[in-house]
């Protein structure tokens, strides 16, 4: 009973993140001309400016990110050819992360380093977790079973330290790069900033929600052990 109420109380802090995050970019995507430029021009004129003219920009399917490996920029179509408040702060918070690469940001290096393992991890430690109880049916030993249990739930527990471990990078890439960039160029308009900071902000945050959603897949998996 308490497992099965903790997991309905970290739904509701996952829903509750992810809502807001939602709310905040549609609520500046309108209106849709209110800059000049679209956020790939934006982009492209902070990379420059920061004298990053090799790094690339894409539209993107799968959602805004900055790719260390290719070197690219890649934005949603509607913040790749918008020109909302939304589109340009989003393209400054994605650049954020290029320079970030460019000046060796530490954080950013070991992120996308935990990045390439964790996701393998994770799913040798679902495969652990549903093989336990046929392991402890062959050998009848239930240690070996416990044991592959513990090791499941760490390797899932892996991914939660890993989107929270991305925290600082995204912090970093939102006020320590991308609002001084803004501020810098002059891209906002008058009255923008504080609006504009909501929208790092909620960049940002986005990594709490993978998070937790992280962290409800291991009660999820402990409830149902606990059976």
């Amino acid at each position: 009973m308490h497992v099965i109420l903790f997991i309905l109380l970290l739904a509701g802090a996952i829903i509750g993140p992810g809502i807001w995050v939602k709310r905040i970019m549609a609520k500046y995507s309108v209106p849709v001309d209110r800059y000049a430029e679209t956020g790939e021009q934006t982009a492209r004129k902070l990379l420059d400016a920061a004298g990053l003219q090799d790094v690339g920009l894409e539209v993107s399917e799968v959602g805004d990110h900055y790719d260390p490996t290719s070197k690219t920029v890649r934005l949603s179509p509607q913040n790749f050819e918008g020109r909302s408040l939304t589109a340009v702060t989003i393209a400054a918070h994605e650049v954020g992360h290029a320079v970030q690469d460019a000046q060796g940001f530490g954080p950013l290096r070991w992120r996308t380093r935990l990045v390439n393992w964790v996701g393998p991890i994770e799913k040798i430690g679902v495969a652990a977790l549903m093989l336990s109880p046929v392991i402890i049916g062959i050998t009848k030993v239930p240690a070996a079973g416990l044991l592959m249990i513990a090791g499941g739930m760490l390797t899932l527990g892996a991914g939660v330290m890993v989107h929270l471990m991305t925290l600082p990078t995204e912090f970093d890439a939102s006020f320590g790069r991308a609002m001084p960039m803004l501020a810098e160029h002059r891209v906002l308009r008058k009255g923008d900033e504080r609006h504009a900071r909501k929208l790092l902000k909620a960049a940002a945050l986005t990594y709490v929600s993978a998070a937790l959603m992280s962290l409800l897949n291991v009660a999820r998996w402990w409830a149902i052990l606990r059976r």
